[in-house]
Parts: C-alpha cells; structure tokens; sequence
C-alpha cells in the first residue's frame, strides 16, 4: 500500500480522528485530576488552618484556666506577699510541668519580669521577651488574662498570662509553653497532612524546630522557604519527586527571629488513585486504535480499488486517449462518478478545440492574441539567431479610442476595432504576416526576416491608411495612432525584451505625435529620468526640501501691500535651486501636484498664523490646479488644515485657471461650489489665455479676476494689450469682481493700470518672490517708503 494512496489516507484518518479523541480525552481527564486535586489540596489546607488556629486558641484556654487557679492559692500569694523567693519559684516551677511549661515567670503589676525559673533573669529583661510579656499584661488588664505567642532562644512559644489576685492584682504570672510535638501531635488527624515548625536565625536561615517529615525531608524545606520578612501565605512545593501545597503560618516573630508554621499536604498522594485509572484509559485506547485499524482497512478497500480504476481511466485521457472504457459495474455512488466520467470523456474532447482557440486567439476580432503573438515571435527569434538575420516588430495604439468608446459606447469601439482588424489585413496582403490584437485599442505585427526600413515603410502606410475616416452606422469616425518599432537582435535578444521596448517606443509616439518611432537608448533614458524625478520630489516632500515663498500686492488705489501670492521652490540637495517650471508641470502629470498643494496650503496657514500674531494682516492666494479640483475631499481637507493652524477661511484666496475648470466642468463646479460655502475667496488666474465660456464664468462662485502677464508685460508700447486689459478689467468690474494684474514690472505699467481702474498689482516691479520669512521685514520697508508724509 502505497504512503499516500487513497486507502492509505482513509485508513490514516480513521485511526488518527479515533487516536486524536482518545488522547484528547486522556489529557484531558488528567488536567482534570490534577486540577480537582489541587483544588482539594487547597481546600484542605484551608480547613487545617482554621484547625491549626482552634488548637493554640483551645490549648491557651486550657492552659489559662490553670494558670488563673495558680494567682488564686493562698500559699502562693503568701509567698509573693512575704517575697519568699524560693517558694515562688518553685511553685512556678511545679505548676509549669504540669501544664507542660519550661518557663514561668512573675512580673510586677507595671510588667517588669521580677522572677523566673529561667537562671538568665537579666537577659530576659532587655531581651524582647520583656516587651511581649508587658504587652500582654498590659492586654491582661483590660479582659483579665491574655495570650500570644514570642520566641525565646530561638524557640517559638505560647504565653499565657494570669492575674495574682488578693483580692486586688499584686502580681502577673507568664506561662511559656513551648511549642512543639505536642501541637503537632495534635494536628494529626488528617493521615497525610505534614505539620513543620521552623524558626529563622540571625542569618535569615531557616531551622526546624519540629516536623512531621523525615529529617532528610525537613532540612530540604527549610531550604525551600523564602527569606524571613516575605509575607508568602502559600506555595508549591517540589521534594525530590514529590510535589506538594504549603500553607505558611507566621507564629512569631522579634528584632532576630521569625517563626512559622508550614502545613503541607502531598499533591503527588492526592493524584495517585486516579493515575490508575488513566493507565487503564490508555490500555483501552490501544485495544480500540488496532480494532479500528482493521475495520478501516477492509471499509477502505471497498472504497478505493474502484477509484483506482476511475484513476488509471483518467490518466489515459490526460494522455488525450479519449476511447478508454470504464469497467466500473457498481450502482452506488463510484458507479454514479464512473458514468460522469464517461460524459466528461465526450466533453474534454470538444472543448479542448474551443480552449485552444480561446487561449490564442482574440474573440473580437478573431487575430492572434498576446500569448500566441509571443510564441510567433519567440519562434521568429530563433530562426532569426540561427540564419544570423533580423526581425522586427510593429506595435500600434489607436488615438483617441477611449473617447469614442465614451461618445459612441462600448458596442461602437468593438466593432471599430474590427474594421481596424480587417484594414490592417488588407495592408498586410494575403499570404503574409497577420497582425495582432495584444488588449484594448494595441495590436501587433511580426516581419520576419526582416529590415528596419521595410518595417518603417509598412508603419507608414499603416498610418496612411488609417488616415481615411471609417464609417460605422452612419458615423464617420477619424482615427490616428502611435506605432513603435523595435527589431532582433538591434534592440533586444529576447521576446519579452522586444515587446518592452517596442511598447516604449509606441507610447513615445503616441506622446509626441509622431506617427511612427523606432526604439533607442534614449527614450528608456527619459523614462527613468521620469521616475527619477518623481522619487526625487516625494523625497523632497519628506525631507522638507521645498521652501514657501510669496510676492506682494498692492492695491493701486493706496499703494498699500494688501496680499500675497503663496509660490513653492525646491532646494535641491545636489542640483539647487530649481524654479517651478522643472517640476510643477510634471507633478501635475504624474499626480503629485495633489501632495505638493496640501503642502503649499498647509505651510501658507502657518505662516498666516505667525503674521497675524505680528499684527500682519494679509489674505494669501495659492494656486490649485485641475487634479486637485477633481478630488471631491480637497474642501475637507483644507478645512482640517484651517483647523489645525487656527486661521479663518477668509484669510485666503484659491487661484483656479480657466483651462483646470474646462477639463471637467460639472466636478470642477461641485468642488468651487464647497470650497465658496467654507468661506474661501475664488480667484481665476492667467485670464485671457483659456477657453471658457462667459456662460461658465457667470456661474462661478469667484470673487476676483487674475489678467495674465503676457497681456500686461508690454501694455505700455502695444495698443492692443493696453485695449484687452481695459476690456477684461471693465468686464471684471461690471460682474462684480476685483481685477488683479500679473507681471508689472515697471512704474509707467502700474500707473497705466492705475488709470485703467484696475485694483490690484503684481510683479517684479514691487517685489521679487521672497522666503515668507523675509515678508515682514520687507513690509516695513516699504510702507516707510511708501506712506505720505506728515
């Protein structure tokens, strides 16, 4: 049986699902074991907490009880009264064996220790013992007797103190019983509980006084348990093999000694019984995983030698053997899969014709499509390499299609691209190369064994004939192209190469209205400058490259600077100062014309903000151009930058040239529309130069009209500019608008204009454009110069 056959896998998937239950169950009922004993571990601690607790509670009621009968003999209160030393003494010490006390001590009614049947009296009135028994006594005081628990060489005890009455309090008695095996004796009802004492040295070492465990075991906890001072109630306990739960009980403690009390109860004794009952579980698991194996087996077999068949039938149709039978009797469902198979025979068969078709050929026009196009001309290289000749492609992009796909619909533009089709076949000649359709409005055409020339000659005449207007349903429509040429082995060594750079020369063509253009270096060259120029400038973006510059104007009525225009210039790192017209027109090709006017926006907003703190008030105008009227959220966006600079809508003017609201009127109108309801004065630049309508400048929501500069440059010497910028400033003022003029650069222009009516001026005349830093300075010069005197 082969590792991955079909009844292998079936067998595998019996077993490993019966396999995967039972270990799950196995783990998990063992998680379950050991959690439950933990938890009842836990539990159990508790319990003998509370009873650990009762007994020291129990024993010092107990012990109390004798203690107090002691205070009330009349022979000892005799030998107290007459300070017979050696009666007291040995009454304390009587009466302490009998109550299992090592230590007895009487002490003055203010606490002090006066005697003791411990010899070292001195060293227990400045130990700390003499601190706890006042404590107690002076807790005795108020509830008549008192106990609690102290160390005393390096013993933890219980004291228990009682009154000497006769009949007033003459005296206090302190009992120590030490504790010891008796209070662990006591705690053992419970089999497996383990009870140790231990008391800590001057060192923060721990020491057992007494325990249950043996001394190997005793010794390595006292090693386990954490430095004396850490309030640890409870921990885990590892023992060599064996895992236990503690419950830390602190007892007592002084300025060199802790003592506590560890209660442990063996998680590992606890698990035991049930670790039987997983052994069994496994045992059965097996038992079940071999039975499985054989039942699986024989349910796979029956499965898998019919599919075996299907399979060896299948393989002789992937070989395209379409006359295998399937000798499958059966009338289940591999009977029912056998006969499909059968139907799918028949069906392969037919459509594997319509595949091969559909995966070479163009369904719309019917020529070689991309794929088989580069199989023609992979072949067509190699013939070329072996004969040591060339050959040449031919790569054509129809003008202006997707405007007639947007006119006259996607129906119309197919069946133009058939007639395209069909012209160039006709071009091509029968018995010679057809052409290509690779997607879209781009075809193809192959020459063999051929020369740069003949491909140059045909290009042409394919334009020529494309020259001629196509007639489709009564509509005649006028076509042009762009046609790359590119050939082996001049311009590239392999097909993919060639395609690439036949294409570049195609869109080269297409971009300069050239007709036709063979490939060289240098058009590449110009690509990758593009691409260089546009990583550069998002480089200067991010790296704050650019530096915001602005140029006054002044009203003509007061000569007084009133606004500036906002302009940008890059720094460049290597090459510079670069002016504007290196890169704007790009950025406006590519797109990035939209990050570099949020950028200008947002920079103008600062420096609007820092003026207006200086007490400069002046409305600023930027520049927006046709891309960035056609993002329906340029409103929204220049209103969180408004927002973020603290700066009002009417501090600025947006210039728009005519030419960026004609591209696409109805967006262009929606996006003027928003940015006049925020409250932003429109401005439309370089009037004069473009191609709109009265009808559209009606209907615009702007407040001032820019006159161009190519009409104010020379208006003093030429009539004619002089009577254009009249008319454009009368229309300005009859439409309600302000009237701006571009380009003054000398006094005898801006006096023209002056008289001319006009309201404002620009240019060199007034000031260069300067770094916006440099505004305030300048502005103060010039009002010096310019403000009337007296």
């Amino acid at each position: 049986m082969r590792v991955h056959s079909l009844e292998n896998r079936v067998v595998t998937l019996f077993i490993g699902l019966l396999l995967s239950v039972q270990l799950a169950a196995f783990f998990a009922i063992g998680n379950a074991i050991d959690r439950n004993a933990r938890q009842a571990v836990e539990a159990s601690l508790k319990i003998n907490e509370r009873v650990f607790e009762k007994v020291l509670d129990q024993n010092a009621q107990k012990f109390l009880q004798s203690v107090t009968v002691l205070g009330r003999e009349y022979g000892f209160i005799q030998a107290i009264a007459s300070k017979d030393v050696a009666t007291i003494i040995s009454t304390l010490s009587n009466h302490g064996d009998r109550i299992g006390s090592d230590l007895a001590i009487l002490a003055e009614l203010d606490g002090k220790i006066s005697l003791s049947t411990n010899a070292n009296l001195q060293d227990l009135r400045k130990g700390s013992l003499q601190q706890t028994v006042s404590a107690l006594i002076a807790t005795a005081e108020k509830t008549g007797s008192a106990s609690g628990s102290a160390i005393v060489d390096g013993r933890p005890y219980q004291f228990l103190v009682a009154p000497v009455q006769a009949p007033v309090t003459i005296a206090w008695i302190v009992m120590g019983i030490p504790m010891g095996k008796n209070l662990v004796n006591e705690m053992r009802y419970q089999p497996n509980m383990q009870i140790s004492l231990l008391t800590s040295d001057q060192g923060a070492n721990w020491k057992t006084n007494v325990s249950t465990l043996s001394d190997e075991y005793a010794q390595k906890l006292a090693k386990l348990m954490p430095p004396a001072g850490q309030q640890v109630r409870a921990m885990p306990l590892q023992i060599e093999e064996d895992q236990y739960s503690a419950h830390i009980l602190p007892l007592a403690h002084n300025e060199q000694y802790n003592a506590i009390a560890v209660l442990q109860l063996s998680i590992s004794e606890a698990v035991a019984p049930y670790k039987e009952l997983q052994r069994n579980l496994l045992i059965l698991t097996v038992l079940g995983a071999i039975v499985a194996s054989i039942v699986s087996v024989i349910t796979a077999r029956r499965i898998t030698n019919p599919v075996r068949q299907l399979a060896e039938t299948a393989r002789s149709l992937g070989a395209g053997d379409y006359t295998a039978t399937i000798n499958v009797k059966q009338k289940d469902e591999i009977g029912d899969l056998a006969r499909t198979f059968m139907t799918m025979r028949d069906g392969i068969a037919q459509r594997e014709k319509e595949i091969s078709r559909l995966a070479y050929w163009d369904t719309l026009t019917n020529l070689p499509n991309r794929a088989l196009f580069t199989d023609m001309l992979e072949e067509a290289i190699a013939s070329a390499r072996s004969h040591e000749k060339s050959c040449f492609v031919l790569m054509m992009d129809l003008d202006r299609f997707k405007h007639v796909n947007d006119v006259m619909g996607h129906r119309f533009g197919d069946i133009l691209l058939n007639q395209v089709a069909i012209r160039l076949s006709a071009e091509l000649g029968t018995g010679g190369t057809k052409p290509a359709r690779l997607g879209g409005d781009e075809f193809a055409i192959l020459l063999p064994n051929s020369s740069k020339k003949n491909a140059l000659d045909l290009a042409n005449r394919i334009l020529r004939s494309l020259e001629k207007p196509i007639s489709i349903e009564d509509q005649t429509v006028d076509l042009g192209a762009g046609i790359g040429i590119a050939g082996f082995p001049e311009h590239a060594s392999d097909a993919q190469s060639l395609l690439s750079r036949v294409e570049v020369a195609m869109y080269a063509a297409k971009l300069g209205n050239s007709g036709a253009v063979i490939y060289s270096p240098d058009i590449d060259k110009s690509s990758q400058q593009s691409l260089s120029l546009l990583s550069e400038l998002r480089a200067a973006l991010e790296h704050q490259a650019f530096r915001l510059y602005v140029q006054p104007k002044v009203g003509l009525d007061h000569g007084q600077v009133i606004a500036v225009e906002a302009l940008v210039r890059w720094i460049h790192p290597e090459r510079g100062f670069i002016f504007p017209d290196q890169f704007i027109p790009f950025a406006e090709q590519t797109g990035f014309i939209r990050q570099l006017t949020h950028w200008v926006m947002n920079e103008a907003a600062r420096v609007c903000h820092v003026w207006q703190q200086q007490g400069i008030q002046l409305k600023i105008s930027v520049n927006i151009s046709t891309r960035d009227l056609l993002d329906q959220d340029l409103p929204g966006k220049f209103a969180q930058i408004l927002q973020n600079h603290e700066v009002e809508p009417a501090s600025f003017c947006l210039e728009i040239t005519e030419s960026a609201i004609m591209d696409d009127p109805v967006r262009a109108f929606q996006t003027l529309d928003r940015l006049h309801a925020m409250g932003l004065e429109l401005s439309i630049d370089d009037f004069g130069t473009g191609y709109s309508s009265l009808a559209y400048l009606k209907r615009l929501p702007v407040h001032e009209l820019k006159i161009d500069k190519s009409f104010v440059l020379k208006m003093e010497t030429d009539i004619d500019d002089t009577k254009i910028v009249k008319s454009t400033i009368d229309l300005g003022h009859n439409m309600g608008l302000r009237v701006v003029a571009e380009g003054v650069e000398n006094l005898e222009v801006m006096q023209l204009l002056k008289e001319l009516g006009c309201d404002q001026a620009q240019g060199y005349y007034i000031s260069k454009p300067m770094p916006s830093a440099d505004l305030p300075s300048w502005l103060l010069k010039w009002q010096e110069q310019h403000t009337p005197a007296g």
